[in-house]
């Protein structure tokens, strides 16, 4: 079947309710934000934080189970989080890099078929390419689903966001660091990774002038989840 054949009927269980089988997500907002100077989650685009930005997406992508992985003292951040059928976790290591949030999303989604890998900061993602994402992996469950990032060495490399099968959850624990799961991903042989171009994922928010690169786009394209 075509891939875009694939994705239409992905959209169209997502809209008629039906529940197939789902990677759980991760959303990933548990870093010290140190370059911007504040938590990332609650950075604002549009009046709207980017925790509850990327929730917005997630839930209106899928009928997955999200779990937020966040800091220990994160009133604020569950504040973002009502309305919306989310677990938490705490990262009690997050001093330890991006890596111990991995893990530690795995560890509560150990169950799952799946994980979803979504960072908090991706401030323009879009529920077309979520979808995108979850359809290609319904159809190749074993491989790993990701963001094209570019090539390095003659090799193509794959990041955030991402799908992560089961089989590969033993190997994303022992990542260490602030690199996350990329350097994994690009060492996939290639008959074991999808990468995707995803263009709504390509502005991250690090530091304030990417806040305000965000702001200005997002008002100037108007852009919804």
């Amino acid at each position: 079947m075509p891939v875009y054949q694939r994705e239409r009927r992905f959209i169209a269980g997502v809209r008629m309710g039906a529940a197939p089988p789902n990677p759980a997500v991760l959303v990933l907002a548990a870093g010290f934000s140190s370059r911007l100077g504040r938590p990332k989650a609650l950075a604002r685009v549009r009046g709207v934080s980017l925790l509850r930005r990327t929730l917005l997406v997630i839930s209106g992508s899928c009928a997955a189970r999200i779990i937020v992985v966040l800091p220990r003292a994160a009133a604020r951040l569950r504040i973002e989080g009502r309305g919306f059928r989310a677990l938490f976790a705490v990262n009690e290591r997050r001093a330890e890099g991006l890596s111990s949030s991995v893990r530690r999303g795995i560890l509560r989604a150990r169950y799952s078929p799946a994980v979803l890998l979504v960072p908090v900061d991706l401030a323009a993602l879009q529920r077309r390419d979520v979808i995108r994402l979850m359809s290609r992996w319904r159809g190749t469950r074993r491989r790993v689903i990701a963001r094209r990032l570019g090539e390095r060495a003659g090799s193509a490399q794959g990041g955030a966001p991402l799908i992560l099968p089961r089989w590969l959850y033993p190997r994303a624990l022992a990542v260490s660091g602030d690199v996350g799961l990329r350097k994994l991903v690009s060492e996939l042989p290639a008959a074991q990774r999808v990468l995707l171009n995803l263009s709504s994922a390509a502005l991250d928010v690090d530091t304030p002038q990417d806040l305000r690169v965000a702001r200005d786009r997002m008002h100037r394209s108007r852009i919804t989840p």
